[in-house]
């Protein structure tokens, strides 16, 4: 149950790793682009440096110059593969659909991710959970990428909302939202969402 005194008023989720278990899906991805080129970053590495930035910077910082050149015209095909493997396994757990449905009525809801939309809309569209987020702030739609504070300040705009809270599982999305003026909830795992934000939004 979540508490009928409101605390905020929306609530503004980053998408991979957060709403969606798809952290190890990208990294799969992109083991399978690299692979031709050696490299292969290990999964330790791709959670420390690699989530919460833009893909171009990823690539820049585990590649050389010259490897970058041959790697970054392959990344449509990294993305196609993505959104071939979304297709084999809904990325949602089902605590965190439950919890969506939940909190729809009480808060104005949206997504505000680093990722394109073409990566992020069609997987809410299959699963049924696009209707419950009121905006959506994908890739550079708002300018500049996290860690800025324009896509949740962009967010909060659309919604209308006053007092927002933010989730987010990166060092990046953390300093946005902060950034923005927003209390942030941090996370560690998309499976640790459903109980840590029901605990956040019933605390005194």
């Amino acid at each position: 149950m979540l508490d009928c005194i409101l605390k905020f008023d929306s609530i503004l989720f980053d998408f991979d790793g957060v709403l969606a278990d798809t952290e190890p899906i990208h990294y799969q991805c992109w083991l399978e682009i690299l692979a031709p080129h050696g490299i292969q970053p290990s999964w330790d590495f791709y959670q420390r440096e690699c989530i919460g930035i833009s893909d171009r910077l990823m690539v820049e910082r585990i590649a050389t110059p010259a490897l970058f050149e041959q790697i970054w015209p392959r990344y449509a095909e990294k993305q196609a593969l993505f959104r071939h493997k979304l297709t084999l396994k809904s990325p949602f757990h089902s605590e965190t659909v439950a919890l969506l449905a939940e909190l729809a009525p009480n808060y104005k809801l949206a997504v505000v991710s680093s990722s394109g939309r073409t990566e992020i809309e069609p997987p809410l569209v299959s699963a049924g959970l696009r209707g419950h987020f009121q905006a959506m702030v994908c890739g550079k739609e708002a300018g500049e990428l996290k860690p800025a504070p324009h896509p949740y300040l962009r967010a909060a705009h659309l919604l209308d909302a006053a007092k927002p809270l933010v989730v987010e599982d990166s060092a990046a999305g953390e300093a946005s939202g902060k950034a923005a003026g927003f209390e942030v909830l941090r996370v560690a795992s998309a499976d640790s969402v459903p109980s840590r934000l029901r605990e956040k939004l019933n605390e005194g």
